[in-house]
């Protein structure tokens, strides 16, 4: 196991914040697992408390086929944003940015780099690629932000990946995973093993979210140089490990354990492991997904429960105006299932307040929230 740390750049004079990062394993494929992106999501944060804990007793059993590299914290800015005893995790106070949007785009920056270079050989591409990545955002000007360094080491430990997983939650919510369409066969068996209740997929969901900034510059690079056999060599994801307050110790040693499981199925780790399950949710067009918002303010009653499946008319929550006893209904305008609800009880415009995965796509351009 070896332990590495990063001093982030532009600390305040007196101050300094440090991304930690856990190496696990030798081997040829790699692993790369980080949790708490947004600061306030913890449940990943208690997830990653037990993979650190067993990638360290599988290490020692020998048992470990190739590197798995860990960040429990991917966060330490938003991790210190306390406001009023709330944590805000989400958006960066000095510049108000999502963490989790505007990765630097790999495909953009390498493509200069491999062109006349990439030949019919698939996995000396990949090589190729993956050193052209690592050398292009090491060779980047300085970075002009706190937030803008953090971004940047965790693509540095990430692009060079086999497997992506980023850690989140939702306010409340099912689990649940967003990938692209293409790896939704190779991911199907860990969204069995999760008992995922939802698998969004898009090919671009809009913003240069992690994973897509990790997956996306592959199928890029292989409709640019259509001659050169690319293959899409970074299966990454997100995983939506249920809501916020989802930190039980039991549900996140079972989330561990599935996630080891997976990483078993890749060649990652030895042994005998337990098959992943036969049966698994439905993957939907994440442009499938209705987001849901309130008429006028007021206070929220939600009619349904997490994991409902609903349809076209059928009521997910009422608002209720206490001064001018006003009252709306809001529906359903999908067929679909119900994955998650805002945390807040009091509506207020141009926030959502629950998401419906339906299959039917009725959603255009940028699908993420911020």
């Amino acid at each position: 196991m070896e332990h590495i740390q990063h001093l982030l750049p532009w600390s305040s004079p007196g101050t300094e914040r440090r991304l930690s990062l856990w190496r696990f394993g030798s081997g040829p494929r790699k692993a790369y697992i980080q949790a708490a992106l947004h600061a306030d999501e913890l449940p990943g944060m208690r997830v990653a408390v037990e993979l650190k804990r067993r990638l360290a007793e599988l290490e020692q059993q020998g048992r470990l086929t190739g590197v798995i590299e860990l960040v429990p914290v991917a966060n330490p800015i938003g991790l210190g944003q306390m406001f009023q005893a709330t944590h805000q995790g989400r958006f960066e106070f000095a510049s108000g940015e999502n963490f989790n949007r505007d990765f630097p785009a790999l495909a953009e920056l390498v493509a200069g780099v491999v062109a006349g270079r990439l030949g019919e050989d698939g996995q000396a591409n990949v090589q190729l690629i993956r050193q052209a990545m690592r050398q292009s955002l090491d060779e980047l000007p300085p970075a002009r932000s706190e937030l803008e360094g953090l971004r940047r080491l965790l693509l540095r430990h990430a692009c060079d990946a086999d497997v992506v997983l980023d850690l989140h939650c939702d306010f409340e919510s099912i689990m649940l995973l967003y990938a692209l369409p293409q790896h939704w066969p190779n991911l199907r068996s860990l969204a069995a093993r999760l008992r995922a209740g939802a698998v969004l997929l898009a090919e671009d969901s809009g913003g240069n979210s992690f994973d897509e900034a990790c997956a996306v510059p592959w199928l890029r690079l292989a409709e640019r140089f259509a001659d050169a056999a690319i293959p899409l060599a970074c299966l990454a994801t997100t995983i939506e490990l249920r809501g916020m307050a989802d930190t039980d110790r039991a549900q996140a040693s079972n989330s561990a354990d599935d996630i080891l499981g997976f990483l078993a199925e890749q060649g990652l780790i030895a042994g005998q492991w337990p098959p992943a399950p036969l049966r698994c949710c439905e993957a939907t067009p994440f442009a499938g997904a209705q987001y849901a918002y309130a008429p006028h303010p007021g206070v929220v009653s939600f009619l349904q429960p997490l994991g409902a499946r609903v349809q076209v008319g059928d009521p997910l929550f009422e608002v209720l105006d206490p001064l001018s006893d006003r009252h709306s209904l809001v529906l359903a305008e999908t067929d679909g299932i119900l994955y998650a609800r805002e945390r807040l009880r009091f509506a207020q415009p141009g926030l959502w307040l629950a998401k419906v995965a339906g299959h039917a796509p009725i959603r255009q351009g940028r699908l993420l929230s911020d």
